[in-house]
């Protein structure tokens, strides 16, 4: 196989070079503005991407304040108490300037940031000069993060975003960040990729707040260009034709990504530039545009280098279109076979994957046997790993979803009241069936709530609800488990007693905590599992339910961190036990196995349910 696909790829290769010797044709065109539209979205969309990361720190940060904030006094006296949140915030946060507590009536306190880096406390009344980085825009209390007018102080340009603070339901003041643009200056100037392109950023329609390159823009009153400052002003001949340029309508991709690409036609004795620009809104009153313009020259050299090899491979694909036909049509028989048995092992559904047989060719035989080997392997896995559990962790990533974390869990723990009588009458095979047929009834009702199982702890099982997969509802799906699994096992039980067997009785303990979940083990021999007090927890509530209810044939006890998060099921209190392993008292609930596993819906508050 090597040597054929050798033969024919070199001669494909051979034709092709022979081609570009002979035709020495022209690029095709539609391939460079292909190249020119991706070129347009990405730079556009980097420059995008580095100005929403530096100004969205600040949003983020003043959001998560605003949290820790809320409901507290917000007088001068309680700037000792805040004074350290807003310094660890600033510290943690070096795009903030200026964060600053503004009461309605004017007093303002806060931390900012020196020339040197170092952080000083301030009032405005006592720092006049600070509050110029920084305005308060008209909003309610219940305004989002809200992004100023840009502010211009000692020379710099500041963007600042606000959140009202609220004290018993009333605006109780304001919470600022200012961000110096200073950042996102350097940043435009590191995305400049050469003397013939130029990026920038317009605030507010007509405000240039950053330019890669200033040096060479005409002198203002026989000084370098500063910024901030006008298009008029600042005199780039390209940005003042901006808006008033044709827009190229063949830059669709471009277009569709959010980015207008125009035809920037400067006076005749000028170069003619393209410019690529986005628009960014969000960060104050007016929107902003990024972007970049590149002279023309530099595209059309482009397109002509372009040009030439565009027939010539046209040419290529149609002439190596038919020596691959040739081939695939050989190599893709056993390809696409053994691509139809990985489907079923995808799906792990082994039962419908064959041995592939022996090839003559050396290379496909020692891929069927590799393949075969592997098939081999994972049933022998499959038999030992819960199936669910499998695809689960196949699908999340093994490598990210196995390692060991603390989770938000529910677990339940299920155990067989008196298996030692049950099974003392029965052979060694009917002891093995019966817990086969009883495992298997509870693997159903787990793995129908997308739950996982843990392990069989002899005529016990584990399982838990919020891991692999992350979910809010872990506690319902446990709880909609539990109720299945009763519904199940009286009906076993009925078909039992029919059959002259004799019913089993079951208790389950059903616990919502943290606990640590993931691979646990050492060297060789690993297992996915969890562990902690949660798991403790459940497994002890399992074992009073043979004391609150001796008798019964299916009994559910849940903790309290369980029933307060599951809906109206008939949850009934049965007080507060001191149980093993444990140094206070916990409140212990019975659910009501009667019930139905769709009454689990929405959450109830504790104590409406049962009593």
């Amino acid at each position: 196989m090597t040597v054929l696909v050798g033969a024919a790829f070199g001669a494909l290769l051979t034709v092709s070079m022979l081609l570009v010797l002979g035709l020495a044709v022209t690029a095709n065109v539609q391939n460079t503005f292909s190249l020119l539209n991706d070129k347009a979205v990405l730079a556009t969309g980097a420059l995008e991407r580095q100005v929403r990361d530096h100004l969205d720190l600040a949003a983020s940060a003043v959001n998560g304040l605003k949290t820790q904030m809320d409901d507290r006094p917000l007088d001068v006296s309680a700037y000792p108490e805040l004074r350290p949140v807003l310094l660890a915030a600033v510290n943690a946060n070096p795009a903030i300037d200026v964060l600053v507590v503004s009461r309605p009536d004017g007093e303002a306190f806060g931390i900012y940031r020196s020339e040197t880096g170092k952080l000083w406390p301030f009032q405005r009344q006592q720092v006049p000069e600070v509050a110029s980085r920084y305005s308060i825009p008209e909003i309610g209390m219940d305004a989002p993060a809200t992004w100023g007018p840009l502010m211009e102080s000692d020379g710099a340009l500041y963007a600042n975003v606000t959140v009202p603070l609220v004290q018993e339901g009333q605006l109780s003041g304001y919470l600022t960040a200012a961000v110096s643009t200073e950042e996102i200056g350097n940043t435009v100037r590191q995305l400049d990729d050469g003397p013939f392109a130029t990026v920038f950023i317009i605030a507010d329609g007509d405000e240039v707040i950053a330019h890669s390159d200033l040096e060479r823009l005409p002198q203002i009153d026989g000084r370098p260009a500063m910024l901030p400052a006008t298009i008029e002003e600042l005199g780039d001949v390209a940005l003042q034709r901006l808006r008033t340029s044709p827009r190229l309508d063949n830059f669709r991709r471009a277009s569709a990504a959010g980015v207008d690409v125009r035809d920037l036609e400067t006076p005749e004795d000028g170069p003619n530039y393209l410019s690529m620009t986005k628009t960014i809104a969000g960060y104050g009153p007016g929107v902003w545009t990024v972007g970049q313009y590149y002279e023309a020259s530099s595209i059309s050299r482009e397109v002509r280098r372009l040009f030439g090899s565009a027939v010539v491979g046209l040419v290529s694909i149609v002439i190596a279109l038919g020596l691959s036909i040739l081939l695939v049509r050989r190599a893709a028989r056993p390809l696409s076979e053994i691509a139809r048995r990985a489907e079923h092992v995808g799906a792990l559904d082994f039962d419908q994957v064959a041995p592939l047989p022996r090839s003559r060719i050396k290379e496909l035989d020692q891929v069927y046997q590799a393949f075969n080997a592997m098939v081999i392997g994972l049933k022998a896995m499959n038999t030992y790993v819960p199936r669910s559990l499998f695809r689960k962790l196949m699908r999340l990533g093994v490598d990210s979803a196995a390692v060991a974390q603390e989770r938000d869990l529910t677990c339940i723990f299920t155990d067989i009241v008196g298996f030692t009588s049950v099974s003392e009458h029965l052979t060694a095979p009917e002891t093995a069936q019966l817990l086969n047929d009883h495992f298997a009834l509870l693997v159903a009702a787990v793995e129908a709530e997308g739950g996982t199982v843990d392990k069989f702890v002899g005529d016990g099982m584990l399982a838990f609800w919020g891991a692999p997969d992350a979910r809010d509802d872990h506690a319902l799906a446990a709880t909609r488990a539990c109720l299945s699994i009763s519904q199940k096992v009286k009906l076993a039980n009925a078909q039992a007693v029919e059959a002259g067997g004799k019913p089993i009785r079951l208790r389950i303990g059903i616990h919502s905590g943290r606990a640590v979940v993931g691979n646990v083990g050492a060297l060789d021999r690993w297992n996915y599992t969890v562990v902690g007090d949660a798991v403790n927890l459940c497994e002890r509530l399992q074992t009073l339910g043979r004391d609150v209810a001796p008798n019964a044939e299916v009994v559910i006890l849940a903790s309290e961190e369980t029933v307060s998060r599951i809906g109206p099921v008939g949850a009934a209190s049965l007080g507060a036990y001191q149980l093993r392993g444990r140094s206070g008292a916990v409140t212990v609930w019975r659910i009501d196995e009667t019930a139905a596993p769709d009454a689990v819906a929405e959450p109830a508050p504790i104590g409406l349910a049962g009593e």
